[in-house]
């Protein structure tokens, strides 16, 4: 499990928890429902970067990243 991977896990818990009323601590803070929208905030910016290690682990050809190029007209 990869520390993005790790990281969002921990936001969904919490959010999760404030969700149900509770408060959650983790990372040396407490966070309370008047804090769900900077839950929310982390967990979207962690989302992002596990999407951003998938898709980087998804585009490799032998472990080597590549692109794609069209060499035809451009309109």
């Amino acid at each position: 499990m990869s520390q993005a991977t790790d990281m969002l896990s921990q936001y969904l818990q919490a959010e999760s928890a404030v969700l149900s009323g509770q408060t959650i601590s983790f990372n040396g803070r407490t966070h309370t429902l008047a804090d769900l929208e900077s839950i929310r905030a982390g967990r979207k910016e962690w989302e992002k970067k596990v999407a951003a290690e998938q898709g980087a682990a998804g585009a490799t050809f032998g472990g080597k990243g590549f692109a794609v190029a069209t060499f035809g007209r451009r309109l």
